[in-house]
């Protein structure tokens, strides 16, 4: 399931959080969202299927990236994005191209779960909710990217890419880490992954170029996940010889 920070967060701010069991993975989500909401009368966002999802950031993500832009008298040269629910690559990147012809934009996709990449669509129900799980779906480690369905507000974008970019196992992880301890940006694991594929694509891109990459979310909800499994809470030897370093208040193991 999602992060225990996420969950508690959540119930901290007064929301009842559902969980589903694994083996439904995001489909049984959605499943279970309608069965609830049409059971109990609540409003169902619907947010992988509606198009107010990616027209709030065409009115809004894009214009403020190629307005801060303009503003410093720069061109922009990529766009890298992942996708959870594709609202930020279909209306963010709707608005740059049109803006910025010659702008590429770069579409990440687990390796792990390459539904794009496999050129497979996704059945759907009249709503347009996914109707059953994509073949080529595997698990994998970036929370709140790549469900096992290619939702509706992404597959309408479809064609705004220029290029995929596939995120190797791992390297998720490895990146946010690097970002933390060396740039002091706390982010996530879909950070850490779109920031892999914004350094893939600076490797290829001429010299000077210009890169966009979102990291919209924070590493504090990530304590109990693997991104800080290597973190150790206790104090290491290495720092146990610094307390050691001087004669007071010494906490021993």
């Amino acid at each position: 399931p999602f992060s225990v920070e996420r969950r508690k967060l959540m119930r901290m701010l007064g929301a009842k959080v559902i969980v589903t069991p694994k083996a439904g993975k995001g489909t049984g989500m959605v499943e279970k969202a309608n069965e609830l909401a049409e059971k109990h009368g609540w409003f169902l966002c619907h947010q992988f299927e509606t198009d107010a999802n990616w027209k709030f950031h065409y009115d809004t993500t894009g214009p403020e990236i190629c307005n801060d832009l303009k503003s410093i008298g720069s061109d922009l040269d990529y766009f890298v994005s992942g996708y959870g629910t594709g609202g930020t690559f279909h209306g963010a990147g709707k608005y740059i191209k049109e803006k910025s012809p010659d702008t590429k934009i770069i579409l990440a996709e687990p390796g792990a779960a390459n539904l794009i990449g496999s050129g497979i669509k996704t059945d759907r129900n009249d709503d347009g909710s996914p109707a059953g799980s994509h073949p080529a779906f595997a698990a994998h480690p970036i929370q709140g990217w790549t469900p096992d369905f290619i939702p509706l507000v992404l597959e309408q974008g479809l064609g705004l890419q220029d290029e995929m970019v596939e995120i190797p196992d791992g390297v998720s992880v490895q990146t946010s880490q690097a970002l933390a301890r060396n740039e002091g940006i706390l982010t996530g694991i879909s950070g850490g992954a779109t920031m892999w594929a914004a350094i893939e694509t600076a490797k290829k891109a001429p010299e000077g170029s210009v890169i966009v990459a979102m990291l919209p979310d924070t590493g504090e909800r990530y304590l109990s996940t693997p991104l800080f499994a290597s973190i150790d809470a206790d104090m290491n030897e290495e720092e146990l010889d610094i307390a050691r370093s001087t004669p007071s208040w010494i906490l021993e193991p």
